[in-house]
């Protein structure tokens, strides 16, 4: 008896900006949906560092650390293995088409930019893109 294979689909994805901002008419908070939810998750891992979160120590990309290095080809390689580490890691609601890392000397600092798919939904392919700058 052949196996059935059956495609998985979501009703869709719901998290709370981090802005915080509130709906002037409930006092709720603004929640994001399904693109912007995801967009926001994969940044937010991206810039966080291990150690970062008290229940999961492990979690973090380890990127800002990697910014007080020299700004060129070898740094932005190593920032874009970690992104992509991280991404195939702990969020399971995309597959990852494309990190690029584009260093900017000149303006002491690298964009990333992360392409990706998101499983579960009908949605084009996705494409988001943050400076990365040192903070101190």
């Amino acid at each position: 008896m052949p196996v059935e294979v059956t495609q998985r689909t979501s009703r869709g994805f719901k998290d709370i900006s981090m802005s915080f901002q509130e709906n002037p008419l409930t006092n709720d908070l603004i929640p994001l949906k399904n693109e912007n939810a995801i967009a926001q998750s994969i940044k937010n891992l991206i810039l966080t560092s291990p150690g970062e979160r008290f229940f999961n120590p492990n979690l973090g990309s380890g990127i800002f650390e990697s910014l007080f290095d020299n700004i060129d080809f070898i740094s932005a390689t190593q920032l874009q293995a970690s992104a992509e580490n991280i991404i195939n890691t702990y969020e399971p609601r995309v597959r990852l088409i494309e990190v690029k890392v584009d260093p900017r000397p000149d303006d002491n600092a690298f964009v990333m930019t992360v392409s990706y798919e998101i499983v579960g939904i009908n949605a084009a392919a996705q494409s988001l893109s943050f400076p990365l700058t040192k903070i101190r």
